[in-house]
């Protein structure tokens, strides 16, 4: 078995698009899935914009014994792994049940589950609040319930590192398929838009509190203000190339290189891309596009921009961060480029960053307004988690 690990299926859940070609189309035309909050009354807290999910209804995806016990996060995941494993032509039952196994990333759990179950306790008591709260709020659930459903026994795990998770995770899943897994589900998706939920986000204090969608999250932008939240991201199957090829699989792309840092006396980020292309064996002139992690707050800006600019000099690669037409969608966010980044490598287009006007002072040739033809062969995909984490990713066609 060689150590190459490629990626056979994508399964996307985001604000702009369900699928990954509804997606993809979105995030080619410029769509945006951002605007007033509709899943709860937001008109009293300081935020009220969120890349929300629209059109999603579960009944239609998940046999009904399912309902009860889930929050709309694993609802989202389940269905997510489900399309994920359809486009890499893989049915489970048919794969030996240890040979398989899960790896999501999480930064909450089952948010608006629990606030129902507390919300039953206060006002009714114990005794109506569900049993299934026991796991349904878990940052594990994802994992386990998309194991169950699939008969997946093999290594599995969770991992939270807020927005660094979605690449930790299938960071996570390549170890494991080079330890001898032949195939790993794994992402992320994050949904945690309730009241509960919301009051939590805003203690971070990176909310933008603009209320027009198009000026509300503006990375690298002089306008910048803070972030808009979303829910959704991605699921990726995982294997070896040589399983890949046994079945004749189609491949997006391969895992080429990796690494995690923390932030110290001096911010890791550059030092994570360093390492991502050494594990890649890459230079930086190998890199033909970033898709930027884009906190939209000033200072985490410029700390990326310095990165990016250090390691391949002023506007020495292409720029980019669709995350502007979904919000920041936590856990789900890097999971939701990395999928985007193999589409962009098999399409040779770029995606928009929409509504930017870069900043000339960050020395970014960032992709704005229309997509970008390009010969594209590799992608850096870079993710922070509030705190300190920082990671990055390097893909190849």
């Amino acid at each position: 078995m060689t150590d190459s690990v490629v990626v056979t299926g994508l399964g996307v859940a985001a604000p702009n698009g369900l699928g990954a070609r509804d997606y993809w189309n979105a995030a080619l035309a410029g769509k945006s899935g951002i605007g007033p909050l509709t899943r709860f009354d937001a008109s009293g807290y300081p935020a009220k914009l969120a890349g929300e999910i629209a059109g999603f209804t579960a009944e239609e995806h998940l046999p009904s014994r399912l309902l009860p016990q889930t929050d709309r996060v694993t609802r989202l995941s389940l269905v997510a792994a489900d399309w994920a494993l359809a486009d890499a032509g893989v049915v489970p039952a048919q794969l030996p049940e240890y040979g398989m196994g899960v790896i999501t990333a999480s930064s909450a759990g089952g948010f608006e589950f629990s606030q129902g179950e507390l919300k039953s306790l206060w006002s009714r008591g114990g005794q109506y609040v569900s049993a299934y709260q026991s796991f349904a709020w878990f940052y594990a659930v994802n994992t386990g319930q998309i194991s169950i459903r699939n008969g997946m026994k093999g290594p599995s795990g969770v991992v939270v590192s807020d927005q660094a998770g979605g690449l930790d995770a299938v960071a996570h899943a390549r170890r494991q398929i080079r330890k001898g897994t032949a195939l790993v589900v794994a992402g992320a998706v994050d949904a945690l838009l309730c009241s509960w939920g919301w009051v939590g986000l805003h203690t971070g204090g990176r909310l933008s509190t603009v209320d027009e969608p198009t000026h509300a999250y503006l990375p690298f932008d002089d306008r910048a203000c803070g972030h808009v939240p979303g829910e959704g991201g991605a699921l990726l199957i995982l294997e070896s190339a040589d399983s890949a090829r046994d079945r004749g699989a189609a491949v997006y792309g391969e895992i080429a290189g990796y690494a995690a840092t923390f932030d110290g006396p001096e911010p890791g980020l550059r030092r994570a891309v360093e390492l991502a292309l050494a594990d890649a064996d890459l230079a930086p002139a190998d890199v033909d596009v970033v898709f930027a992690d884009a906190a939209g707050e000033p200072e985490l800006d410029s700390v990326e921009a310095y990165a990016l600019t250090t390691v391949f000099g002023a506007y020495g690669v292409p720029v980019t961060a669709p995350k502007t037409m979904t919000g920041r969608l936590y856990a789900g966010a890097a999971s939701l480029d990395l999928a985007t980044a193999f589409l962009a490598l098999k399409d040779g287009l770029i995606p928009p960053t929409v509504h930017v006007e870069p900043a000339d002072r960050h020395g970014l040739d960032l992709v704005v307004s229309q997509p970008r033809a390009a010969r594209l062969r590799t992608a850096l995909i870079l993710a922070r988690g509030h705190g300190g984490f920082n990671s990055a990713m390097v893909v190849r066609s």
